[in-house]
């Protein structure tokens, strides 16, 4: 037997280094879409409003976004510092939030909030984000979208997943104890996920391509604008309308029982849509023979069941909707990735992946807001926030096709 065979681990492969490690921290960071299932309680308990408290779901946000602009070379480096700060940075979120509960009150314990949950944790959410994708697109060679749909499927599952493990321990130990308990939790599922990740023993990374690499000139690109553009756009649409998910559905059923049992199986179903969004569309992108196809098909049926439920008075139509906007809201996540090494390659992707998310730190913002702006001038007409939504998908498609899709030649060019 050979050195070389004999240094290979029975886990030196695909799903040891990449698949499992990427699910293990993409699981745990994807809870901070559980923020509505403890907002109200956070508020309650430091004696602050839920529109004061709720900025601190922006900021983490926008913080993800932003740090996953500014560590693409840590990441493009060296995945080991950039998964074990994600790791502490993600619990020490956790934890210090925990803290600040149970100690403190009024604009301090806000602040605080703001610090831990908000600036550190968004911290951890962003490195960890962007840590396994490369190393899932190099053991996955034949397959990217596939492999990123797995990972970032497990971020949009998260929220199915985690968010009745919160509703119990809030219910019997305390908002405190479910921060304390789920930090420690996730510290060991994060840094099992360190501990295990590892790029293909045939790929090293050039520190002079890295080096050399400079974000100003992607900014330059019309291609990456093109691409920046349809991801803040397709994010921005689903928070206008996801994050006032329960809002429209009250909004079109008059029925008390009939809105107490659709509020009750929603949420769970408009998660596995967007998980399955995830792991679907990327997963189709690898049969296509160009990956923005995909975006394509996600403004396409969003503008159409965006119109059809502005237009038609059937209230069922409502549900349909949030489905479909979840899932391609999750499938424009996870078929970013393979879209940026489809037309940038492979040795920079994970800079070029961190400066994408970019945008989702400015949707963070505007996204909800939006919606709040829309509301408060017209007297809580929420078929606005349904137009205005499926304009804005108009307006990504043209992008998508103008910027984006590559042209097919003909003969005589």
């Amino acid at each position: 037997m050979s050195e070389q065979a004999k240094a290979k681990k029975w886990y030196d492969n695909r799903w040891f280094r990449a698949a499992i490690p990427a699910l293990l921290i993409h699981c745990s960071i994807g809870t901070v879409y559980c923020w509505s299932t403890f907002k109200t309680t956070i508020a309650d308990q430091i004696g602050m409003s839920k529109g004061a408290v709720g900025w601190a779901f922006s900021f983490a946000i926008f913080f993800l976004g932003m740090s996953a602009a500014f560590a693409g070379k840590i990441v493009e480096l060296n995945i080991h510092k950039s998964s074990l700060i994600s790791c502490i940075c993600f619990t020490v979120g956790m934890l210090g939030t925990g803290l600040t509960i149970k100690f403190f009150t009024g604009p301090l314990a806000l602040i605080l909030i703001y610090i831990f949950y908000g600036c550190i944790m968004g911290i951890g959410l962003g490195i960890g984000y962007l840590s396994p994708v490369k190393t899932l697109m190099l053991w996955f060679k034949d397959n990217k979208g596939l492999a990123t749909g797995i990972s970032i499927m497990g971020f949009g599952l998260a929220k199915a997943i985690a968010t009745p493990i919160m509703e119990v321990l809030q219910n019997n130990f305390g908002i405190t104890a479910m921060f304390l308990i789920l930090g420690a939790v996730y510290f060991v599922m994060m840094f099992l996920g360190h501990l295990l990740l590892k790029k293909p023993a045939d790929w090293v990374e050039s520190k002079a391509t890295n080096d050399s690499f400079r974000a100003v000139t992607m900014f330059r690109n019309p291609m990456f604008i093109g691409i920046w553009l349809i991801f803040y756009i397709n994010i921005h649409c689903g928070l206008m309308l996801i994050t006032y998910e329960k809002q429209l559905l009250e909004s079109k059923f008059a029925s008390a029982a009939a809105l107490a049992a659709i509020v009750a199986i929603i949420p769970s179903v408009t998660a596995i849509c967007n998980a399955l969004g995830r792991i679907g569309y990327s997963t189709i992108s690898d049969k296509l023979k160009d990956r923005a196809t995909i975006y394509v098909i996600i403004f396409a049926s969003c503008i159409l069941i965006c119109l059809l439920t502005f237009a038609a008075p059937l209230a069922f139509l409502i549900i349909p909707m949030l489905m479909i906007v979840n899932l391609g809201y999750g499938g424009g996540f996870s078929t970013l990735p393979a879209l940026l090494d489809s037309r940038f390659g492979m040795e920079n992707i994970s800079k070029i992946h961190g400066l994408a998310l970019s945008a989702w730190a400015i949707a963070g913002i505007t996204g909800n807001n939006l919606s709040e702006i829309i509301l408060s001038h017209t007297e809580n007409n929420y078929n606005i926030i349904i137009i205005t939504a499926a304009g804005l998908y108009a307006v990504a498609m043209v992008i998508c096709l103008l910027m984006v899709k590559k042209r097919t030649k003909t003969s005589g060019q």
